[in-house]
């Protein structure tokens, strides 16, 4: 398996954004719901497969449920053999009309209808500890969905068992006590500089990555690296990195610092990365091509780079948009976006720029902050456990000061 893997959670659109994650409602930023660009995905993926580029992570929940179709179309189209590529691919019943174990059985039948094959490389039980232990148990235990999994993995009808993990420590606790019975073959977790030793200082309900890390290498158990970039805010320029990094090679992209990071690590299977663009995969690519893994000298000017990314006013949002839609037609990660932006900047906007930074991030035909009504729905699918009514509300009551500086009240 290549060392970069290719994430295909956000799909290039025909517009030139990305999918949308979820169906129904407006898109949130950066995303669209207009057709995936199913031509520029072939040649993508044909481009990657070229460079040695050969793991390919999908889901039946990803880009409006599109993913898996358009990501086993440009396989297909490839012109390379089943067996020169892995797929990865999810159990993804979130929703509790897809408990059931009947349910869970035509998902998977989807899934290779889908991807065009008649076996998954990679199987995993989607997200385990999002939602908690009781949704977790609802998911895969009482309904014997973890039990029919390893069937199909004894059928070889999938090649290896593994489970993707946010949230709740006792889920993930309790897969790894049972290593010796279920025998995961891998495990896929949110690893970065960041969250390597800060995740619970972001919120308490989170587990740092280091403790994860270590706990599969003590079982050895392959880790699966997402969120390398944490949704891509660790590859935009932002002062408090640039600080610590640049003068290290001034050459480098911000990017390029996280991926050598996670690559470094021993154990690491593949390190994802939802590239949109095809810059992006190109720079990623030549990343990986050799990877120069970080020495103690890098490896500790990471580490100060994400103290002074704490440091900032800023919220762990990956623009992942799970949150969307919003049923009151919010554009949340279009919100929190701007949110962080604002609060990272080296210095301060006036309160005629942070307006006008709003209108851009949040155009007019997008409902803004004032509109939200504490319903509280968004916050179940959040991955990273964000308090969004609460950081909405924040942006409102700082926005309407802002208006009132402007109006000389």
């Amino acid at each position: 398996m290549s060392l970069l893997g290719y994430g295909a959670m956000r799909l290039p659109t025909v517009d030139g954004k990305h999918a949308t994650g979820r169906l129904g409602g407006k898109p949130g930023a950066g995303y669209s719901d207009a057709d995936i660009d199913q031509k520029l995905l072939n040649r993508q993926v044909k481009y990657m497969l070229d460079c040695g580029v050969n793991y390919f992570d999908t889901s039946p929940a990803y880009c409006r449920g599109l993913s898996e179709t358009c990501l086993g179309i440009a396989l297909e189209s490839s012109g390379y053999a089943r067996g020169d590529y892995v797929v990865a691919t999810k159990l993804s019943n979130f929703a509790p009309s897809q408990y059931p174990l009947d349910e869970c059985k035509k998902m998977f039948e989807r899934s290779l209808e889908c991807l065009r094959t008649d076996y998954v490389d990679n199987y995993l039980l989607h997200s385990i500890g999002n939602g908690g232990f009781e949704t977790f148990s609802k998911r895969y235990l009482e309904n014997g969905a973890l039990e029919w999994c390893v069937g199909l993995r004894a059928e070889r009808r999938i090649r290896n068992l593994g489970f993707s993990f946010h949230g709740d420590r006792r889920a993930f606790e309790w897969c790894l006590e049972r290593h010796g019975e279920y025998k995961w073959d891998f495990c896929q977790i949110q690893l970065n500089y960041v969250d390597w030793r800060h995740a619970k200082a972001v919120n308490e309900r989170n587990l740092d990555a280091e403790y994860l890390y270590g706990r599969l290498a003590e079982l050895k158990i392959p880790v699966v690296v997402m969120e390398p970039l944490l949704g891509g805010r660790l590859a935009r320029y932002n002062y408090a990195l640039a600080k610590e990094l640049v003068p290290l090679d001034r050459e480098a992209t911000l990017a390029k610092w996280a991926l050598r990071f996670c690559g470094t690590l021993p154990g690491v299977m593949t390190v994802l990365s939802g590239m949109t663009r095809t810059e992006h995969i190109e720079e990623n690519v030549a990343t990986f091509s050799p990877l120069k893994p970080c020495d103690k000298a890098e490896l500790a000017a990471l580490e100060r780079a994400a103290q002074s990314l704490l440091k900032l006013n800023t919220i762990p949002c990956n623009n992942c948009n799970y949150c969307m839609p919003c049923p009151y037609g919010l554009d949340i990660p279009g919100i929190l976006t701007f949110r962080n932006e604002v609060f990272s900047a080296k210095t301060p906007p006036s309160a005629r720029e942070a307006l006008a930074m709003y209108s851009r991030a949040v155009p007019e035909e997008l409902r803004r902050a004032d509109h939200c009504t504490g319903c509280g729905r968004c916050v179940p699918h959040c991955p990273q456990m964000i308090d969004i009514p609460g950081e909405l509300a924040v942006v409102d009551e700082w926005i309407d000061g802002l208006r009132n500086m402007e109006a000389g009240r």
